[in-house]
């Protein structure tokens, strides 16, 4: 009975192409907006965990300043120190690699060629804490971080704008204002950082190299920031209380002080923006969903107009010995058939959106079954409860007054 009345289903929506297509329109829309937002979201979300997770892993920022974004309050607060530097990593527990570094912008110069990028003063910790990786050539060796050679490691947008896609630049030197410096290293790309810069934008030098050649303060023990890098399982807020602490102490703060410098954790900052991107996708998706509702109405629309078309046809049904499950059946099953055909043309339109769109705003295209899934399966339910008043009205028509209908 089933079978039957599914190949009725078919054969009255082939009968009239373009008004079951209109009737479907809003499903496909519906659907396809759904899964669009949502696929586009968690793309977003996934971009974001990853460019959190560039920056290092198991990673606390260290800054001067109490408060962070534009016009963050650094400027008037003191500085680290190199002994500060140490005292974390000697005195702070579950601590794997502690890197200062201070950095500037500077335009280098190879022959003609020159480009304005981010010069960084650091050790190799500075290696650990970011997570990078040689390309190719070496990190620092003791006599050059200690003797402040001019020796330099690249990005490879430094690279590339310096010295061209295929180049070699080992052993090439590179001029930072009146300093030649030897490129010892190049680092392997990581692409844009969640602000948006170029993380492959940067020359990196050993801290007393920037500080007597690059900044002009020889001698100077400053450093602008440190980057603490903690092993696998240790409690990172626990860690912030102690780093919090100590450097307190050390920059000999009153009870009643407020700090004068932060404490970020990089898996506080991802989950705090993966949980609003989340949010954002929900509503986006909730937004979406009203399509479907709107489809929904659609179809029993068509179908209560389909049932007073068919009245006789309905009345010979019932005259002949068809009972009202089976009528009830044939005109539910051609909404739902409606509905989830809408829902698969849906998916498809979605697939190729969110590829699309994906591509063009440099975004991981994040395919979710299970969206898809649920989007399918709602689009269904909708033909069933936007179908079942008109299958209803249908099934309970009386066959004589069915028959007189002209």
């Amino acid at each position: 009975m089933l079978w039957n009345a599914l190949l009725l289903s078919v054969r009255e929506i082939r009968r009239n192409l373009l008004r079951s297509f209109l009737t479907i329109l809003g499903i496909v829309i519906g659907v396809a907006a759904v899964i669009t937002m949502v696929t586009l979201g968690n793309g977003a979300t996934a971009q974001i965990s990853q460019q959190i997770a560039s920056l290092g892993s198991n990673l606390l920022i260290v800054l001067p300043g109490q408060r962070l974004g534009p016009g963050r309050d650094s400027s008037g607060a003191p500085r680290f120190r190199l002994s500060d530097v140490a005292a974390v990593r000697e005195q702070v527990a579950d601590v794997v690699a502690v890197s200062a570094q201070s950095s500037t912008s500077i335009t280098a110069v190879v022959g003609n060629k020159n480009w304005s990028s981010m010069v960084t003063g650091t050790d190799n910790a500075w290696f650990t804490t970011g997570n990078w990786v040689m390309a190719s050539g070496r990190e620092f060796n003791e006599a050059e971080l200690r003797g402040g050679r001019p020796v330099c490691v690249i990005g490879e947008t430094v690279r590339r704008e310096l010295f061209g896609a295929a180049a070699d630049p080992l052993g090439a030197s590179v001029r930072l204002k009146s300093l030649s410096c030897m490129v010892i290293g190049l680092l392997a790309s990581k692409g844009q950082s969640m602000m948006g810069s170029d993380q492959d934008d940067l020359i990196v030098m050993p801290f007393a190299t920037f500080q007597r050649r690059i900044s002009g303060r020889q001698g100077n023990q400053d450093v602008g920031s440190m980057r603490v890098s903690f092993r696998d399982g240790a409690d990172a807020s626990k860690l912030q209380a102690e780093i919090r602490r100590l450097l307190r102490e050390r920059r000999h703060l009153a009870t009643s002080e407020d700090d004068n410098f932060s404490v970020l954790d990089t898996r506080q900052i991802a989950d705090t923006l993966t949980g609003t991107t989340k949010v954002l996708t929900a509503l986006l998706g909730a937004v979406a969903a009203v399509s479907l509702l709107v489809g929904g109405i659609g179809i029993m629309n068509i179908m209560l107009v389909s049932v007073t078309e068919r009245t006789r046809e309905i009345g010979i049904r019932l005259a002949i010995g068809a009972l009202e499950r089976e009528v009830l059946l044939q005109f539910l099953v051609e909404a739902v058939a409606l509905s989830a055909f809408g829902g698969l043309l849906g998916i498809t339109l979605a697939a190729l959106a969110s590829f699309g769109l994906a591509s063009l705003m440099g975004l991981p295209f994040a395919f979710d079954v299970g969206i898809n899934l649920t989007a399918f399966l709602f689009s269904a339910a909708v033909g069933v409860l936007f179908g079942y008043v008109p299958a209803r009205r249908a099934a309970r028509l009386d066959p004589i007054e069915a028959l007189r209908h002209e």
